[in-house]
Protein backbone atom coordinates (compact mmCIF):
# COMPACT_ATOMS: atom_id res chain seq x y z
CA UNK A 1 0.00 0.00 0.00
CA UNK A 2 1.36 3.38 -0.97
CA UNK A 3 1.61 6.16 1.64
CA UNK A 4 -0.61 8.27 -0.60
CA UNK A 5 -3.40 5.70 -0.35
CA UNK A 6 -3.31 5.38 3.41
CA UNK A 7 -6.33 6.84 5.12
CA UNK A 8 -6.09 8.55 8.46
CA UNK A 9 -6.98 6.71 11.65
CA UNK A 10 -10.01 8.64 12.82
CA UNK A 11 -7.99 11.90 12.61
CA UNK A 12 -5.45 10.52 15.07
CA UNK A 13 -2.76 10.39 12.41
CA UNK A 14 -2.17 13.37 10.19
CA UNK A 15 -0.21 13.33 6.95
CA UNK A 16 2.53 15.90 6.71
CA UNK A 17 4.65 16.25 3.57
CA UNK A 18 8.36 16.13 4.24
CA UNK A 19 11.46 17.14 2.39
CA UNK A 20 12.54 13.49 2.49
CA UNK A 21 11.25 10.65 0.37
CA UNK A 22 7.96 9.42 1.75
CA UNK A 23 5.60 11.07 4.15
CA UNK A 24 5.70 11.71 7.88
CA UNK A 25 2.78 10.59 10.00
CA UNK A 26 2.37 11.62 13.57
CA UNK A 27 -0.02 11.23 16.44
CA UNK A 28 -2.40 14.13 16.90
CA UNK A 29 -0.57 16.67 18.99
CA UNK A 30 2.67 15.95 17.18
CA UNK A 31 4.32 14.07 20.04
CA UNK A 32 5.93 11.26 18.06
CA UNK A 33 6.99 11.20 14.42
CA UNK A 34 8.08 8.39 12.18
CA UNK A 35 9.04 7.98 8.54
CA UNK A 36 6.48 5.90 6.66
CA UNK A 37 7.40 4.46 3.29
CA UNK A 38 6.40 1.55 1.08
CA UNK A 39 9.06 -0.73 2.61
CA UNK A 40 8.04 -0.27 6.23
CA UNK A 41 6.10 -2.95 8.04
CA UNK A 42 3.25 -1.31 9.91
CA UNK A 43 2.60 -2.84 13.34
CA UNK A 44 -0.22 -2.02 15.73
CA UNK A 45 0.26 -2.99 19.39
CA UNK A 46 -2.93 -2.73 21.45
CA UNK A 47 -2.83 -2.20 25.22
CA UNK A 48 -5.89 -4.36 25.88
CA UNK A 49 -6.37 -3.23 29.48
CA UNK A 50 -6.17 0.47 28.61
CA UNK A 51 -8.40 0.27 25.54
CA UNK A 52 -11.04 -1.84 27.32
CA UNK A 53 -10.87 0.39 30.39
CA UNK A 54 -11.44 3.54 28.35
CA UNK A 55 -15.16 2.83 28.02
CA UNK A 56 -17.30 2.63 31.18
CA UNK A 57 -19.53 -0.17 29.90
CA UNK A 58 -19.27 -2.53 32.87
CA UNK A 59 -16.11 -4.24 31.65
CA UNK A 60 -14.93 -4.61 35.26
CA UNK A 61 -17.71 -7.20 35.82
CA UNK A 62 -16.47 -9.35 32.95
CA UNK A 63 -12.86 -8.65 31.95
CA UNK A 64 -12.63 -11.80 29.84
CA UNK A 65 -15.82 -10.91 27.94
CA UNK A 66 -14.55 -7.38 27.30
CA UNK A 67 -11.23 -8.78 26.01
CA UNK A 68 -13.10 -11.21 23.75
CA UNK A 69 -15.18 -8.38 22.26
CA UNK A 70 -12.05 -6.31 21.61
CA UNK A 71 -10.33 -9.29 20.00
CA UNK A 72 -13.36 -9.87 17.75
CA UNK A 73 -13.38 -6.21 16.71
CA UNK A 74 -9.67 -6.39 15.88
CA UNK A 75 -10.09 -9.49 13.72
CA UNK A 76 -12.69 -7.64 11.66
CA UNK A 77 -10.88 -4.31 11.14
CA UNK A 78 -7.16 -3.57 10.77
CA UNK A 79 -6.63 -2.41 7.17
CA UNK A 80 -3.72 -0.06 7.84
CA UNK A 81 -1.47 -2.56 9.56
CA UNK A 82 0.58 -5.52 8.41
CA UNK A 83 0.65 -6.95 11.93
CA UNK A 84 -1.67 -6.49 14.90
CA UNK A 85 -0.64 -7.49 18.43
CA UNK A 86 -3.15 -7.51 21.29
CA UNK A 87 -1.55 -7.64 24.74
CA UNK A 88 -3.75 -8.99 27.53
CA UNK A 89 -2.97 -9.35 31.21
CA UNK A 90 -4.63 -10.87 34.27
CA UNK A 91 -8.23 -12.12 34.08
CA UNK A 92 -8.67 -10.68 30.58
CA UNK A 93 -6.41 -13.42 29.18
CA UNK A 94 -9.27 -15.91 29.38
CA UNK A 95 -11.14 -13.83 26.76
CA UNK A 96 -8.85 -14.61 23.81
CA UNK A 97 -6.41 -17.47 23.29
CA UNK A 98 -2.71 -16.73 22.95
CA UNK A 99 -1.56 -17.06 19.36
CA UNK A 100 -2.62 -15.72 15.98
CA UNK A 101 -6.24 -15.74 14.84
CA UNK A 102 -7.47 -13.91 11.73
CA UNK A 103 -4.35 -11.73 11.55
CA UNK A 104 -4.36 -10.72 15.20
CA UNK A 105 -1.60 -12.05 17.47
CA UNK A 106 -2.78 -12.20 21.06
CA UNK A 107 -0.07 -12.19 23.72
CA UNK A 108 -0.73 -13.14 27.33
CA UNK A 109 1.63 -11.02 29.40
CA UNK A 110 3.37 -13.23 31.97
CA UNK A 111 3.67 -10.25 34.33
CA UNK A 112 3.11 -6.57 33.68
CA UNK A 113 1.21 -5.81 30.49
CA UNK A 114 3.20 -2.58 30.14
CA UNK A 115 6.49 -4.49 30.27
CA UNK A 116 5.25 -6.85 27.55
CA UNK A 117 4.09 -3.93 25.38
CA UNK A 118 7.46 -2.19 25.70
CA UNK A 119 9.27 -5.42 24.80
CA UNK A 120 7.05 -6.01 21.75
CA UNK A 121 7.41 -2.41 20.56
CA UNK A 122 11.18 -2.49 21.06
CA UNK A 123 11.48 -5.76 19.11
CA UNK A 124 9.42 -4.47 16.19
CA UNK A 125 11.05 -1.01 16.13
CA UNK A 126 14.51 -2.61 16.06
CA UNK A 127 13.62 -4.23 12.72
CA UNK A 128 12.69 -0.85 11.20
CA UNK A 129 8.95 -1.42 11.51
CA UNK A 130 6.67 1.54 12.08
CA UNK A 131 5.01 0.78 15.38
CA UNK A 132 1.76 2.31 16.60
CA UNK A 133 0.48 1.65 20.10
CA UNK A 134 -3.15 2.11 21.12
CA UNK A 135 -3.05 3.34 24.72
CA UNK A 136 -3.48 6.44 26.83
CA UNK A 137 -1.35 5.17 29.71
CA UNK A 138 1.03 8.09 30.27
CA UNK A 139 3.60 5.99 32.11
CA UNK A 140 3.66 3.45 29.29
CA UNK A 141 3.79 6.11 26.60
CA UNK A 142 6.74 7.81 28.28
CA UNK A 143 8.61 4.48 28.19
CA UNK A 144 7.80 4.11 24.48
CA UNK A 145 8.75 7.65 23.42
CA UNK A 146 12.48 6.88 22.97
CA UNK A 147 11.54 4.08 20.55
CA UNK A 148 9.76 6.46 18.16
CA UNK A 149 6.45 4.67 18.58
CA UNK A 150 3.37 6.42 17.19
CA UNK A 151 0.60 6.77 19.77
CA UNK A 152 -3.10 6.36 19.18
CA UNK A 153 -5.61 7.21 21.88
CA UNK A 154 -8.24 4.62 22.82
CA UNK A 155 -10.94 7.02 21.64
CA UNK A 156 -9.41 7.40 18.17
CA UNK A 157 -8.68 3.67 18.08
CA UNK A 158 -12.27 2.74 18.94
CA UNK A 159 -13.59 5.28 16.44
CA UNK A 160 -11.54 3.54 13.75
CA UNK A 161 -12.90 0.13 14.78
CA UNK A 162 -16.45 1.19 14.23
CA UNK A 163 -17.53 4.23 16.12
CA UNK A 164 -16.99 5.59 19.57
CA UNK A 165 -18.63 3.69 22.37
Amino acid sequence: MSPNSIRCLGSALERKPSGLAGTHYFAAGGANTAQWDDRSVRVLVVDGANVVGSVPDGWWHDRAGAAARLHTELTRTHPLFDEVVLVLEGKAQVGAPAGTVAGVTTVHAPGSGDDEIVARCRDHASTGALVTVASADRGLLSRLAPLGVITLSPRAFRAELGGER
